[in-house]
């Protein structure tokens, strides 16, 4: 390990770094906003005819448009690169006690103290009730795709980028569920397993499971540059657009409440932008106490500080419906993602000197 600083010139260019639709992430939410309410004012008819398409109290189009969501990151998921795991074994001890220790239960209080008690002369106790219940399941889910650019962005150590994701997708398979029901219990609001569990198998256990196998048997076939530089390329515009058709069907149906209460988007965005800072704070302070490499101290932090959005939006919805509260919760974390992380890619790399550096060991899967 060399514990020289890192000079801190010839920082990736952010414009360079992010594609048109991460770029502009909260720009194409805030159409997706407007015309979301336009479609349910003046055309109600859609919204409430693409309504009645459910089976088992799952909406068709939604779960086809959340799949779209989450299929493409699914497939990146490299469970082989997990073997990285013995190299650097403090960062990912800090990634996951962040994520699935504090994190969660950091959210919870954090949104709790806002919105049930500094908020309550503005917002009515049961809508209060469905914002906190929105914003446990950002909390209950670190992010998965997006962390990849934020890593770029402060030049992380790609494969240890995709070792933490890999190790934190696994182990959101299992304590996702459990998590989400017993936060939920503590806020009084009555979630059956059942309904859990069957949100976790629609949109991580199908999601995960068909893009592990898909991504088998195309490298296998075709290899692993033309799966890189092919058919992710292909895909690549599936995920944001059925996030943005995903928003506009959820805005549709969230219409009144967001005329009626336009208040209530800033409210619900203090407490997750407080968090977001906290989670950030700790695991990156963590990392220097513990002089982690910069490379993976940055993207380990960023992942934490982030959401997996499309999950928390997919289960809001299908616990609560398209217009809950919940779901409008998440859609105010998707709207001030993109923000917060360019500020924390400032800040990571404003201080990387602070940190040592290492050269990557671990080639990409």
């Amino acid at each position: 390990m060399n514990d020289t600083p890192a000079a801190t010139d010839h920082e990736p260019d952010i414009r360079s770094g992010m594609g048109l639709f991460e770029r502009w992430l909260t720009v194409w939410v805030g159409l997706a906003i407007i015309a979301g309410i336009m479609l349910g004012q003046f055309a109600p008819a859609i919204p409430d005819a693409l309504s009645r398409y459910e089976y088992a109290q799952v909406s068709i189009p939604v779960a086809v448009l959340i799949w779209a969501m989450i299929f493409p990151m699914m497939v990146q998921i490299d469970f082989a690169s997990i073997l990285g795991v013995r190299r650097q074994p403090r960062g990912l001890i800090i990634t996951t006690t962040v994520n699935w220790l504090i994190k969660p239960f950091s959210m919870f209080a954090i949104a709790w103290f806002f919105l049930i008690v500094v908020f309550e002369p503005l917002i009515p106790a049961g809508l209060a009730r469905e914002y906190l219940a929105g914003a446990i399941l950002l909390g209950a889910a670190p992010c998965t795709a997006m962390v990849f650019v934020w890593s770029y962005l402060t030049r992380g150590d790609a494969a240890y980028t995709l070792v933490q994701v890999s190790v934190n997708d696994l182990i959101m398979l299992f304590a996702f569920a459990p998590i989400v029901v017993f936060l939920l219990g503590l806020s009084d609001i009555a979630v059956p397993w059942e309904t859990v569990a069957i949100s976790v198998l629609l949109y991580i256990v199908i999601p995960l499971t068909a893009g592990y196998i898909t991504r088998l048997i195309l490298i296998r076939r075709r290899g692993i540059d033309w799966f890189d530089n092919v058919f992710m390329k292909r895909i690549g515009l599936v995920t944001p657009i059925g996030l943005i058709l995903t928003l506009v069907l959820l805005f549709a149906f969230q219409g009144e409440v967001i005329l009626n209460n336009p208040l209530h988007i800033a409210l619900i965005a203090i407490p997750l932008i407080i968090q977001t800072f906290l989670i950030f704070a700790i695991a990156y302070g963590w990392a220097r106490a513990w002089r982690v490499p910069h490379g993976i101290a940055a993207p380990g932090a960023m992942i934490g500080a982030s959401n997996f959005f499309e999950l928390a939006v997919a289960a809001a919805i299908s616990l609560f419906g398209l217009q809950s509260g919940a779901a409008l919760a998440t859609v105010v974390g998707v709207l001030v993602e993109v923000p917060l992380m360019l500020a924390l890619v400032r800040i990571a790399n404003r201080t990387r000197g602070h940190f040592p550096v290492a050269q990557p060991a671990v080639a990409p899967g």
